[in-house]
């Protein structure tokens, strides 16, 4: 009997039954998503629900793959330490229908390339490789590609990969003359002396490109920990940076 994904069923402390049921259900907010132990899930997919992929339809498997993809989505948004700018809708693009279409657009891209892929491996299908070799009678008039092939010849070629180099060019590369453990380092001594500072004013002693970017990423790191506060009052403005560790 040809099962689908709705009769695909899950055992959890907090939910009992199939995972269609339980995917609405943490749309609707009707159970926390922090409460589903991801792991299980997959572990039950793993043992069980994996031999029923074979018998479902291409838009079946594509609503549960799709469906994964967004429940781990907002799981992940959920954990993670930044500040709560974007709800489970916004995630699932019920707030954004520029989100919804785009998806939607990269749906149909990825069906039109499966049916393209599937056309050439059909064609592919079709062909049959040569794997006679010449006849008899024609076989004076190749060339003998191992005539001038000897144990010595390979010998010599066998030293010369194994033998190393007695120099190596290191010119090309890149010295490391700045880290982000370097600029935050910078960043966090500066806004310890002047907690509110523009980010022009924290770039004191930066001589080169690649300091000034080691700066920028290291006051997003610590945006990002929420040791610190960024505001822009206009486009390519000053940026304003207060600090709060």
């Amino acid at each position: 009997m040809t099962r689908s994904p709705t009769d695909f069923v899950v055992e959890l402390p907090v939910y009992s039954g199939p995972f269609r049921l339980l995917s609405n259900l943490i749309l609707d907010r009707s159970v926390d998503v922090c409460d589903v132990p991801v792991a299980q899930v997959t572990d039950r997919f793993l043992r069980g629900g994996l031999g029923q992929v074979e018998a479902w339809s291409l838009e079946e498997s594509t609503w549960f793959l799709a469906m994964c993809a967004v429940l781990l989505e907002i799981k992940v948004g959920r954990l993670l330490p930044r500040p709560p700018v974007d709800t489970e809708e916004e995630l699932l693009g019920g707030a954004s229908p520029d989100l919804l279409y785009a998806r939607s657009l990269e749906l149909s891209a990825f069906r039109r390339l499966a049916a393209s892929v599937a056309e050439r491996m059909s064609v592919a299908s079709l062909m049959v490789p040569r794997l006679a070799g010449p006849p008899p009678e024609f076989a004076h008039l190749y060339p003998d590609m191992m005539e001038k092939v000897t144990p010595a010849a390979l010998a010599r070629v066998a030293a010369t990969v194994a033998t190393p180099p007695r120099h190596i060019d290191l010119s090309h590369v890149a010295p490391t003359r700045a880290s982000v453990a370097d600029g935050l380092a910078a960043v966090r001594r500066q806004l310890a002396r002047t907690p509110e500072a523009r980010f022009r004013d924290l770039l004191a002693g930066c001589d080169e490109r690649i300091d000034v970017v080691v700066r920028f990423l290291a006051l997003l790191e610590l945006y990002r920990e929420g040791e610190v506060e960024m505001s822009q009052a206009e486009v390519f403005g000053d940026i304003e940076v207060r600090w709060r560790g």
